[in-house]
């Protein structure tokens, strides 16, 4: 199987108020279609190597590679412009701009991106709201719509730009069994028709166990 993303030793200190080694000698895989989850104590690193593998922390020490590509090479833009094209993520907290529509959430980072024409963006924006359930609410502001439609909205502005790892912070953190459930199986239909690979950092046991593989996580290593 075609690797996506790996690590090689990658370590990880924060240096305020006192030097300490959040994350020890990590050297992990990820396959294409593959659904992985990350699991672990609060407090072990499971969020900030997801911030490392997502490119948006560089203080570390250690290897990278995203599709072939080491990590460590790139400048800033260089690393902005692979988190745009290569990686989507969802957070726990949605943060949908509440001024703009939904449609204008979730094409934003295409308009970043600048690869398409606005009305192409539009109508795959569109697209991947009908392919979530929530094209009915595509022209209203995001602040009005429930937390279950956000949360779908934020994986369609996740999906805008076809990423090809699709990496979540505890994206099912504030929903209720229901709406952590449509998650899932949206999460799971997208690994499986679209050969996407999913890294979902989780505290939900049921979620984890129906993914592929659970890569767990105590004091900064890998336990299993």
């Amino acid at each position: 199987m075609d690797t996506i993303l790996r690590t090689e030793g990658v370590n990880k200190y924060f240096w305020e108020p006192v030097k300490f080694h959040v994350l020890k000698d990590i050297s992990l895989s990820l396959h294409a279609g593959e659904f992985a989850s990350i699991m672990g104590k609060s407090g072990c690193g499971k969020s900030t190597l997801l911030y490392i593998l997502s490119t948006m922390d560089t203080d570390y020490e250690g290897a990278l590679y995203i599709d072939n590509e080491n990590m460590s090479d790139l400048d800033r833009s260089a690393l902005a412009r692979i988190r745009n094209e290569k990686i989507g993520f969802i957070f726990q907290f949605h943060y949908l701009l509440p001024e703009f529509t939904v449609l204008k959430n979730v094409m934003l980072p295409a308009l970043k991106l600048g690869l398409k024409k606005e009305e192409d963006i539009r109508t795959e924006a569109m697209e991947k709201l009908e392919m979530l359930g929530v094209g009915s609410q595509a022209n209203k502001k995001a602040s009005r719509i429930s937390g279950g439609q956000k949360q779908r909205v934020s994986i369609a502005r996740a999906l805008i730009n076809d990423p090809k790892i699709i990496m979540g912070d505890e994206p099912t953190g504030n929903l209720d069994s229901k709406n952590s459930e449509n998650v899932f199986n949206i999460l799971k239909a997208l690994s499986e028709t679209q050969k996407m690979s999913l890294l979902i950092v989780t505290h939900d046991l049921d979620f984890a166990k129906k993914t592929d593989r659970i890569i767990e996580m105590g004091d900064g290593t890998i336990i299993s």
